[in-house]
């Protein structure tokens, strides 16, 4: 009797320590062990939706379906371009905190432009180009990865463009990698690698577009393409051929559809080539992707060319999932595609047809600003330059003569506001002690570091001009919708369409890997 007792208290021992093994599994399997955190540049949901036909059941009809699709994303600031874009996805804050308020700002000390990556410290490998994530001054989530793990995670971002791979990779990832628009191959730089990695040497010299770009010619991938009729066109769609050839060849294969080709077998190679994915110490992989028009060119001009695009995005998307799936298994895997909210903006000829418009002429304003001020406290370079819609105060000019900035600005903007096109003018004390909704996202976009004095907003229709630097921009509060699709490791599909704002992706990449979010995000996570 007593051996009885003791068999069944041994089988409830051994029956609860399965159990509790069994539980640590499923908990374990809760953390993927790859996140690839895809940002699509200039993805749209009416071109998404509209070329929804022409797609395969294995690629974004996939996502849409089997995913959980946040339908009514945006950014919490503005303006907004691709790198700003991608550093507040990746740090899960805005410009005001991150420091990256757009692919190029002033420089105070030398009044020149300067590219948001660049750093003179770090040379370019394959590239002529020194680049750093120097000025992005905050973490990011891939960052907060690597503390987490004591550096065991394994870091990649690849992307046509070096501000896209450089902020989505952050400051601790092991490579950042993207296409260099002189050689036509894949380069890096000095701050991720000491010499480029021989794995990716060997992509470059079989597959890179320096090898193959001249046998290359991007025509539509089926008839279906051309016969597609979505635009305001009538009548059959253009065909097209496109092969690169002159000094911008690379330039133009970066805006093209054949990108997103290079982008996926890449991301297979560096998958494999680093052992990503293949233990419970989770890994990430940053992808960008294009979506955007031809070249940068107007709707009108290349309407195929974007249809085709997106059917080939499809394709990659394809491609890029069931790879995945059979290394890793979806369970495994987290993966989250977004947009960089921007689209290229078209230069319309609103006099034409009588609608309302005027130019703005920034380098006069500023000039006329200059002397105004001048006329107030004597004669003085109290303008030091304007750049796009900002103007820069010389602030040591003004602490001479004893001016305050407050002062300064009050005057300044008295002056701009009464001027013909001119909506709204921003100071920077304004937009520093703003606590105002109706301002919050003018104030998320904006930096202290990086940004002029005063900004002005023209009115809508108005074209932005500065002569000098021969920048024109037309003034448009247009709405570009996106999704946030988050897709595999345990994801119910589910259609969401709660407005929800992209600097929460962050915060629920971290949720699911359970890390920190990056340290200036205070979003919540999506679920």
């Amino acid at each position: 009797m007593r051996n009885k007792y003791l068999y069944i208290t041994l089988l409830a021992i051994l029956g609860f320590n399965a159990e509790t093994i069994q539980a640590q599994e499923r908990q374990l399997k809760m953390a993927p062990r790859l996140v690839v955190n895809i940002t699509i540049d200039q993805l749209r949901s009416d071109y998404l939706e509209a070329f929804s036909p022409l797609y395969r059941t294995d690629g974004f009809r996939r996502l849409m379906d089997k995913g959980m699709v946040f339908s009514n994303a945006s950014f919490p600031f503005l303006p907004i371009d691709r790198a700003s874009a991608i550093a507040s996805i990746a740090t899960g804050t805005t410009p005001y905190y991150n420091n990256i308020v757009g692919e190029q700002w002033l420089n105070r000390e030398t009044l020149r432009p300067v590219y948001c990556i660049y750093d003179a410290n770090y040379v370019g490998l394959l590239t002529n180009e020194p680049s750093a994530p120097s000025a992005l001054k905050t973490s990011t989530i891939s960052d907060e990865l690597k503390v987490a793990t004591g550096g065991k995670a394994i870091v990649f971002a690849i992307a046509p463009t070096g501000d896209a791979a450089v902020l989505s990779a952050g400051h601790a990832a092991d490579g950042a990698i993207w296409l260099d628009d002189n050689s036509g191959k894949w380069c890096s730089s000095q701050y991720y690698f000491s010499d480029m990695p021989t794995w990716l040497l060997n992509f470059n010299s079989a597959y890179a577009p320096s090898q193959t770009i001249g046998r290359m010619a991007w025509e539509p991938m089926n008839a279906s393409v051309s016969n597609f009729g979505y635009f305001m066109q009538s009548g059959q769609q253009q065909k097209f051929k496109h092969k690169f050839t002159g000094a911008r060849r690379f330039n133009e294969y970066k805006a093209s559809a054949l990108i997103n080709s290079d982008i996926t077998s890449l991301a297979l190679q560096c998958l494999k080539n680093n052992n990503m994915g293949n233990d419970w110490t989770t890994d990430m992989l940053c992808l960008t992707y294009y979506a955007g028009n031809y070249d940068h060119r107007t709707v009108t001009e290349c309407q195929t060319e974007i249809v085709d695009t997106y059917v080939r995005l499809d394709y990659e998307m394809a491609r890029l999932m069931s790879s995945i799936e059979q290394l890793y298994g979806l369970d495994n895997v987290l993966l989250i595609v977004s947009s960089t909210g921007c689209s290229d903006e078209e230069n319309a000829d609103y006099a034409k047809y009588r609608i309302p418009t005027g130019t703005f002429y920034m380098n006069r304003t500023a000039n006329l600003l200059n002397m105004y001020l001048g006329a107030i406290w004597g004669q003085g370079q109290y303008v030091e330059t304007c750049f796009r819609n900002q103007i820069f105060l010389n602030h040591k000019l003004l602490e001479q003569k004893r001016i305050s900035m407050s002062e300064a600005l009050t005057r300044s903007q008295e002056l701009l506001a009464m001027m013909s096109g001119v909506r709204n003018v921003y100071t920077s004390l304004q937009l520093l002690t703003a606590n105002n909704e109706q301002l919050q996202k003018i104030r998320n976009g904006f930096n202290a570091e990086q940004c002029g004095d005063i900004l002005i907003e023209t009115a809508p229709g108005w074209h932005l001009l500065n002569e000098e630097a021969k920048q024109d921009q037309l003034s448009r509060a247009s709405f570009t919708q996106f999704p946030i699709i988050i897709y595999g490791s345990d994801i119910k599909s589910e259609r969401i369409t709660t407005p929800v704002t992209t600097d929460r992706i962050a915060p629920t990449i971290a949720k699911a890997i359970r890390i920190r979010a990056p340290n200036a995000c205070s979003a919540a996570p999506l679920y």
